[in-house]
């Protein structure tokens, strides 16, 4: 294989090879550029990944699990290989040809003084018939570990987070010899390890993400994959050489098939890649560069400055009226909260708020005056007015549920699920709908802040002109274009991204939106866990945790719910009209250190301190988050059933503590670690240091 280019791209640097067979590319950190050696192997993986309909399959007994190097790909050759450049970035275009004329071009995109590449591909029928995709990989990475022509033994894990309703980010590492991907005697068979997600919410079951650590070089190689529906990531080793691919979820995985006539072309979803000569949590967290950029694009002044909210959800449980509402905001009156949300149910009939969103009328026993004159209240008591809309779907009692012709339709039936069923986001008529039921509305009600949910999943696809992946793409597609027409006339609203809880935590979502709700586990024990283990997938500044009060909290249960708020985004709920002034008191005093804590929470780097927990509704041992940026430190600390935390290293000089002397926790600095002792289990506190 020969070297055709190189480049470096702030502390990394790419490298392409080009052999008969392929082009391929490698990451890795500038300082070990001089390290590389290459696996041996006996055959090449190119950076393009593709299949088109008639291709033959690979061979490996994989039919039906991969269809990387398929015949096409076998037979692509090079074209041209072009940078450009601008003040800020640069772009590296490789192109190649098929047999029948049919380009590829792999885009790697830098921008200046960022840890992160943007890369994508784009399909050009260049032939004078009907093209037909199956797959097309967003990304494709072989030549994993380049620092060995054998990988040792043991030396290479795979990292994935997995998710499920209100556990989410659940973080597991195996050895690839433990997924089967090492070769066998011969390379004739396959290793492959593929995983992904089928429908609308892209975060259900696994999060869209990938990581290899090589152990010895201590190096890790990061990839997402930035997109609302199904999508697919592959481990894939014959050899030597272990290789990653992910993007749209392909024709085995997601039943996608993508026409492309004659002199047009398709993209493929951007991924976003990393490499750090660092752990696994360093990587991850280099990738969130690719959401800071998206914010800063944004700068809302309330969010610029982290506001706190208040979501009443959790008070009214889908029942919220002018009097719940005007009895909460007495009691929240001078307690420096930023945003008032009114979530689901402003809207319900008797059915309830699941089953009768979608008309959009105003609930008039709830609100005999409407709901202006509540807005009026809250900007009158300096918060800024929320509502909750779940745009995408209608509920099953609702009269919108009957408009069949504007729905989505499986097998000729409404596509039903639960007690939900799908506007057709491409249907004009619906735009014109929801331009009228939901932006005129914001508009007219003067709402500041929006929360947008999404409570189902559409599954596989439903009937259209197209295969059912492409179908399920096109309208996700949609529907983030409707986000984007929101934005686009109202350019000064906040705008949540929920999906019963965490089931959009995806980058195309959260570049798109303010911020997201990080989970539904409102008062669950595990609060803390997954708000920590988000900080690898996300920016703390942008996840929104619940603390939700009771009025029968205990002091340390206040602690425990309240703490957990400063790994993101503080959100109150729960009883706040018949809370005592002790409670009020412990509420105002973590609202006062979140103050404190708001620039680490903007920017900083997390180490995770935790043996690894079995149970979340049952958590054992203890977690320390140990957040960091120059000279300060944010230290949160939540212990389950240990009642003595010790950190491998001085902590600094306390500067600020919460619920440590009030909980009669001692906190010991002894040389080189620092010991805390707690009184009961299940507690939680905070520490601000200065590292010096």
């Amino acid at each position: 294989m020969k070297r055709m280019s190189a480049f470096t791209l702030g502390d990394m640097v790419i490298e392409y090879y080009q052999s008969s067979e392929s082009v391929e590319w490698l990451l890795v950190p500038k300082m070990l550029r001089e390290a590389i050696v290459l696996p041996k192997k006996k055959k090449y993986d190119s950076l393009i990944q593709v299949k088109l309909v008639g291709d033959d399959y690979p061979k490996g007994f994989c039919t039906g699990s991969t269809m990387r190097n398929s015949q096409t790909v076998k037979k692509l050759r090079f074209f041209d290989q072009r940078v450009l450049s601008t003040e800020g970035e640069k772009e590296i275009q490789t192109c190649l040809f098929d047999e029948q004329g049919n380009q590829y071009i792999h885009h790697v995109i830098w921008r200046v003084g960022s840890a992160v590449l943007e890369t994508f591909v784009s399909f050009e029928n260049h032939t004078n018939e009907l093209q037909r995709l199956e797959m097309l990989a967003s990304f494709s990475l072989s030549n994993l570990s380049p620092f060995y022509e054998r990988n040792p033994i043991g030396n290479l894990s795979l990292t994935r987070y997995q998710s499920k309703w209100s556990f989410e980010g659940r973080k597991t590492t195996q050895l690839i010899e433990e997924l089967q991907l090492e070769p066998s005697w011969k390379p004739s068979g396959v290793g492959l390890e593929k995983y992904g997600q089928v429908g609308s919410m892209p975060v259900s079951g696994w999060f869209p993400y990938v990581a290899v650590h090589d152990q010895k070089k201590r190096v890790t190689w990061s990839a997402c994959i930035a997109h609302p529906g199904s999508w697919q990531i592959e481990a894939y080793r014959l050899d030597e050489d272990l290789c990653l691919s992910g993007g749209l979820a392909d024709r085995d995985h997601g039943h996608w098939v993508k026409e492309v006539p004659p002199d047009e072309s398709f993209t493929s979803p951007k991924a976003y890649i990393t490499v750090a000569q660092g752990d696994e949590e360093e990587a991850a967290q280099r990738l969130t560069e690719a959401l800071t950029e998206a914010l800063r694009k944004k700068e809302h002044p309330s969010e610029t400055k982290l506001a706190v909210q208040f979501n009443e959800f959790c008070t009214s449980w889908g029942r919220p009226t002018e009097a719940s509402i005007l009895k909460n905001l007495a009691s929240l009156k001078d307690k420096n909260i930023d945003y008032y949300v009114i979530d689901a149910g402003w809207y319900a009939n008797q059915h309830g708020w699941e089953k009768s969103h979608g008309d959009w009328q105003i609930n008039q026993e709830q609100f005999p005056n409407g709901l202006k004159s509540v807005v009026k209240a809250i900007r009158k008591n300096k918060m800024i007015p929320g509502i909750w809309f779940e745009i995408e779907t209608v509920g099953s009692e609702s009269i919108a549920s009957s408009f069949f012709d504007h729905l989505l339709v499986k097998d000729g039936f409404p596509l039903t699920v639960g007690s939900r069923r799908f506007w057709n986001m491409r249907d004009p008529w619906v735009k014109r709908y929801l331009q009228e039921k939901v932006i005129d509305f914001l508009k007219e009600h003067d709402i500041g802040y929006l929360k947008i949910d999404y409570n189902e999943n559409f599954g596989i696809g439903f009937d259209g002109a197209a295969s059912f992946g492409e179908e399920s793409r096109q309208q996700l597609e949609a529907s983030q274009q409707f986000i984007r027409e929101i934005q686009k006339q109202l350019p000064d609203l906040v705008i949540e991204n929920c999906s019963s809880g965490g089931h959009r935590l995806e980058y195309s979502m959260m570049q798109l939106t303010d911020l997201s709700s990080f989970s539904d586990a409102h008062e669950a024990l595990c609060i803390p866990i997954i708000a920590a283990n988000l900080h690898h997938l996300m920016l703390p500044c942008q996840s929104l945790i619940w603390a939700v009060i009771r009025k029968e909290d205990s002091t340390q249960r206040l602690y425990y719910s309240m703490t957990s708020t400063f790994l993101g985004r503080m959100c109150l709920s729960g009883d706040i009209n018949e809370l005592s002034e002790t409670q009020w008191a412990v509420i105002e005093e973590c609202r006062a250190f979140y103050e404190e804590c708001k620039l680490l929470i903007k920017k900083g780097q997390t180490k995770i301190l935790r043996d690894e927990i079995l149970s979340y509704r049952q958590p054992n041992g203890c977690q320390v988050v140990y957040r960091f940026n120059e000279n300060k430190a944010l230290l949160v600390i939540h212990n389950f059933d240990q009642t003595v935390v010790e950190l491998p290293f001085e902590i600094g000089e306390i500067t600020r503590s919460c619920g440590i002397e009030t909980q009669k926790i001692v906190v010991k600095k002894m040389l080189n670690k620092c010991r805390i002792e707690f009184p009961r289990e299940y507690m939680g506190c905070a520490l601000l240091v200065d590292l010096g």
